[in-house]
């Protein structure tokens, strides 16, 4: 009876030791419903650069008819050159679906659009990305410019890593420099990344409220606590469209 005892005893030691094991890889709590948020890059070719956003920006229309344009930038700094990048937005994955199998039926969209400048893409990216659940799109009151900032961090998702880097962001927005726009989580790409968007009224006002921030001791503080779970880091200075609706 003993010995069946110690068996159980053991049996149930190792359960629980691989609840620990999968808790500790949670990803942490989603937002309740199935928005999604699609961002693309396109890589364009140096000629054709112009053109493209030109012919884009008169068949808009075309492509919004079918599905939520969040933001359409060009990039201006960190990164490949002649390269646009921009947000859409979808209600879940069926939605998304449905929006590109009706686009591939639009005989407008392909003809006018579509099909005259795929010649000018070089290379196109996709990832898809949730909102953090303590976050939501906030749209700056003014024109501006926005920085991508992203972070690859370490295996775990927020569950392991989400307050420090949550209280990370916070102290930067607690000094006033910067606008957040919105937080994004990647579902589908390269896993554990975060992608924060910022707004700032230009690059100089932004680079005096950096400055400003790695000499704030709270600032300071967060960033080392957040840091202990970063691999890497990337960003890129973005400048709206005319047809984007975050400008």
């Amino acid at each position: 009876m003993l010995a069946l005892r110690s068996g159980w005893t053991r049996a149930l030691a190792t359960r629980v030791r691989a609840l620990q094991v999968c808790s500790s890889f949670a990803t942490g709590p989603r937002q309740q419903d199935g928005t999604l948020y699609e961002f693309r890059t396109y890589c364009l070719k140096p000629s054709k650069m112009n053109e493209f956003l030109e012919n884009f920006k008169k068949n808009v229309h075309l492509r919004t008819a079918h599905s939520e344009l969040v933001g359409y930038w060009r990039v201006e700094f960190g990164g490949r050159m002649n390269k646009v990048f921009h947000i859409w937005k979808y209600d879940n994955f069926a939605h998304r679906a449905a929006v590109r199998k009706a686009l591939a039926k639009d005989k407008e969209w392909q003809e006018q659009f579509l099909i005259p400048n795929l010649a000018h893409i070089d290379k196109q990216e996709s990832e898809i990305t949730y909102l953090v659940p303590w976050c939501k799109i906030e749209r700056p009151a003014k024109e501006g410019v926005y920085e991508l900032a992203t972070f690859q961090m370490k295996p775990g998702g927020p569950a392991l890593w989400g307050d420090a880097f949550k209280r990370a962001i916070n102290a930067h927005v607690d000094l006033g420099y910067t606008k957040l726009v919105g937080v994004f989580h990647t579902e589908y790409g390269l896993l554990n990344r975060v992608h924060i968007l910022w707004w700032n009224e230009t690059a100089d006002s932004r680079a005096a409220g950096r400055h400003q921030s790695h000499e704030d001791p709270r600032v300071v503080a967060a960033v080392r606590e957040s840091v202990n779970y970063l691999e890497s880091q990337q960003n890129m200075l973005l400048i709206p469209t005319s047809f984007s609706p975050l400008k």
